[in-house]
């Protein structure tokens, strides 16, 4: 029998030790709470180990606990390691009991939504949703994470290789991080089925060899003078944004979302700000005086924030509205990206200006890093001399 009772226990209030046999104690702290220590020895070492509380321990319940783990030193094993083994090895079983209800469409949805604040515009949250949605789901949508194999990816990927090359290897990629990440939070083991360099590149062939490369038809450089003479009888709206995008060399989006805050006319600059770039990089494009006539001639819309309006409040023009004006000019063989390309051909063939002048005026991101480290200008003079020549050519001013 021990020393203590129930009673005794429940009405002790002054701080101190309270033994009760077989080295359990009761301990009573100033502040008036009770709870339960076993003192043992092993190995000749004392040790101590807390088994609770009281009431949420009853004194029953700390004899019992005391007897199990004095059955434990008879066995010679220490009960505060046993303990600690049994806690990791209930924390790992729960961890395989959540890998194994945890599929991978939720873990996809949830590194979406992780990561959505991070990316630099909504489209790009909506294109791994998509892609995701289209080619991942219905094969390894319902697996667990953890169970993911070699052979889930090469269904996946197999239909779409050598038909989507671009579109599988950004599938891929997707699946990648996304198992990446439930490593990282202990839902997976082992490497990445999904890894290309070392795994998937020896069952699928090189994206290289399958992908058809899809150039931008472009305008040939020389028919520039006649094509900007017929562009120029045309009124519309779009049209004067299909002058702007030739005489900038800037992309699409950039041109359709101008705002009136970014062009600054007086000294001739625009500066798009880096969340409207490919680079995520603000630039500053150089205005020649007859791009500044264009647009100080659609002054008569500042009403919206926009330079090119669209029908909606608030909005731009489509983007697709360059593209219908060229098939309205009957020339549906031409893409409003391909006049980068006419650009470029024009400078790299006719001008002396230096290759990195002419990629600084097309917003190129650096592919080699170190020259990207080195190179921290934007060549701006440079370039205004560049775009005021090319504007001269455009308007058929050299060959007068």
């Amino acid at each position: 029998m021990g020393k203590l009772n129930p009673a005794q226990i429940k009405n002790l209030t002054v701080q101190g030790t309270y033994e009760d046999g077989h080295g359990l104690r009761l301990v009573v702290r100033a502040n008036g709470t009770k709870s339960w220590v076993l003192r043992f020895q092993i190995d000749g070492r004392r040790r101590e180990m807390g088994l609770g509380a009281f009431p949420g321990v009853s004194l029953k319940d700390a004899r019992n606990a005391t007897f199990e783990r004095r059955q434990l030193l008879a066995m010679g094993i220490d009960p505060l390691a046993h303990r600690a083994e049994q806690t990791i090895t209930k924390k790992r079983e729960a961890q395989e009991k959540l890998a194994r209800a945890t599929t991978f469409k939720a873990l996809a949805l949830e590194y979406i939504e992780t990561h959505r604040a991070g990316w630099k515009n909504s489209k790009h949250a909506q294109q791994w949703e998509n892609t995701l949605l289209t080619y991942a789901y219905p094969v390894i949508g319902d697996v667990p994470a953890e169970e993911i194999t070699t052979d889930h990816m090469l269904r996946v990927l197999r239909p779409i290789w050598e038909t989507k090359a671009e579109t599988a290897s950004r599938v891929r990629n997707r699946i990648e991080m996304v198992l990446d990440a439930a490593k990282a939070r202990d839902l997976r083991a082992g490497e990445n089925p999904a890894r290309w360099r070392g795994h998937l590149d020896k069952l699928l062939p090189p994206r290289s060899k399958v992908q058809v490369v899809a150039h931008h038809p472009a305008l040939p450089w020389v028919q520039m003078p006649e094509f900007m003479k017929m562009l120029m009888l045309r009124q519309e709206l779009s049209s004067r944004a299909i002058v702007l995008t030739i005489l900038t060399a800037c992309r699409t989006s950039e041109v359709l979302g101008a705002t009136w805050k970014e062009v600054d006319l007086k000294n001739k600059i625009w500066k798009i700000p880096a969340s409207r770039m490919k680079a995520g990089k603000e630039h500053r494009v150089p205005l020649s005086d007859a791009t500044c006539e264009i647009i100080s001639g659609l002054v008569h819309l500042k009403e919206s924030d926009y330079l090119f309006p669209g029908t909606k409040t608030g909005s731009h023009l489509s983007n697709t509205s360059m593209l219908m004006a060229l098939r309205r000019m009957n020339r549906s063989d031409l893409t409003i990206h391909g006049f980068r390309s006419t650009f470029r051909d024009w400078a790299a063939e006719t001008t002396q200006y230096p290759r990195e002048v002419c990629e600084q005026a097309l917003a190129h991101i650096r592919q080699d890093k170190a020259e990207a480290a080195y190179f921290r200008g934007d060549l701006f003079e440079k370039r205004r001399a560049m775009m005021d020549d090319w504007a001269r050519y455009a308007y058929g001013k050299n060959q007068e």
